[in-house]
């Protein structure tokens, strides 16, 4: 999905993709010069990052590999299928989850990924569920709970390790506005849930409503219920009564109106306690000169303790089967070398500042929720990514909508749980 940095990385989108058109190789390994194969990402803050390993890649192996950003406000889908249209086929894109595969697998463009040596050193690679054979590269672990400073929550005498379960979320959230300030901040929560910013609302925080309390890979209880036009209505209204609890609790003007920036600016100068953002947002607190310690609780919505966040591939590199077979093969071996050398680790966690999702990658991450998704997960103590699941659009474009209306107090939690509810109903 990602995310949103400063407005140069947002021109650099722009402009990234005005010379995408032009620059996409349609051809590897041209008969004359060096190979050269083309790897579209949608993640504009690591663009830097994967430009340098490349470069490196170049360097050791003679093939150029154009890197092609496309985030920030630049929406990606829309963007590469507008790619696809003019007949440029990049060797290697991203997809997320089961609305890319599918469009991938209709168009022919995907490749059995099955016998890579990387296969075998991760858990989290695409399967295709037309066969069993894994298709997609995860390009990373990403997790997200609720963020927070640890050195203001210890001053507002709150264990993180008791916010469990929603009884505790709302008596913390009431001691500490009523310290703001003491504590130095303008307001407990840094939520938006505005227009271009419904990614945070109905997908992230759907998500909750669809794994929190889950065994990880063990259920889709509520996702196979949405996915029939039904809602659990007791879950939902808890989930609603949580998040109509972050809004009262956020600044009125960055939920409604806010976007990435405002959002993730109030927290990182310490106005706020929490903030409802994930791991990718290292980078960004890296290039502020962000240097606070930070943690994650869960969206404890629930009044039974749910003790874990919501961690997994966002994302995954497909090799499109449009390419030549040289192209193919060649995006092959970037990929390899990625998963697999020194400098693949190095460019994914020190430089890119990623959680990587294959097990012989030895590197700690430096970044502060980054530091916080790998320990939730070396304790096992993680909930599924689900909100891919749904139809495309269903989560930003249908209950995004929705929750931006409960956090202007134009409709109840309960008003909130019908509306979703006949929203859902028309899936089926």
């Amino acid at each position: 999905m990602m995310k949103m940095k400063h407005f140069l990385f947002i021109l650099a989108a722009v402009l990234v993709f005005t010379i995408a058109f032009a620059g996409c190789s349609q051809q590897s390994g041209g008969s004359g010069g060096a190979k050269e194969i083309t790897l579209v990402s949608n993640k504009i803050e690591i663009d830097a990052a994967l430009k340098e390993f490349a470069a490196w890649y170049e360097r050791e192996n003679g093939v150029k590999v154009n890197i092609r950003s496309i985030g920030g406000e630049t929406p990606y889908a829309p963007n590469l299928a507008a790619m696809f249209n003019s007949g440029t086929e990049p060797e290697i894109f991203v997809f997320e989850g089961k609305a890319g595969y599918e469009d991938a697998k209709r168009a022919g463009r995907i490749t059995d990924l099955s016998n890579e040596p990387w296969v075998r050193d991760t858990d989290l690679g695409y399967v295709d569920p037309a066969d069993g054979n894994i298709i997609g590269f995860p390009v990373a672990i990403e997790g997200w709970g609720l963020g927070y400073n640890k050195a203001l929550l210890a001053k507002a005498g709150v264990d993180p390790n008791t916010l469990t379960n929603v009884a505790a979320m709302k008596a913390a959230f009431e001691k500490i506005d009523g310290m703001k300030g003491d504590l130095g901040i303008d307001a407990v929560v840094s939520m938006v849930a505005g227009p271009g910013m419904t990614w945070v609302t109905g997908l992230h925080g759907v998500n909750a409503y669809l794994t929190l309390g889950l065994p990880y890979n063990n259920s889709t209880k509520f996702i196979d219920m949405l996915l029939n036009g039904q809602v659990d209505n007791a879950r939902l209204t808890a989930f609603a009564e949580y998040y109509n609890l972050l809004f009262q609790y956020a600044n009125r003007n960055t939920l409604l109106t806010g976007g990435y920036d405002q959002q993730v600016g109030e927290f990182a100068i310490q106005k706020t306690m929490f903030i409802h953002q994930g791991n990718w947002v290292d980078p960004t607190f890296a290039e502020l000169g962000v240097n606070f310690e930070m943690g994650y609780v869960p969206h404890a919505f629930l009044s039974e303790n749910t003790d874990g966040i919501f961690v997994g591939a966002p994302s995954w590199y497909l090799i499109n089967a449009k390419s030549s077979a040289e192209g193919i093969e060649e995006a092959k071996k970037f990929l390899t070398a990625m998963a697999g050398t020194r400098e693949g680790h190095d460019y994914m966690v020190n430089k890119a500042g990623m959680v990587p999702a294959f097990k012989s990658v030895t590197l700690n991450p430096s970044g502060p929720l980054s530091k916080a998704v790998q320990e939730w997960s070396s304790k096992g103590k993680i909930y599924a990514w689900q909100q891919n699941e749904m139809p495309d659009g269903f989560g930003m474009e249908t209950l995004g909508p929705i929750f931006h209306q409960m956090a202007s107090g134009a409709i109840t939690p309960a008003q909130f749980v019908t509306m979703a509810a006949a929203a859902v109903a028309t899936i089926k």
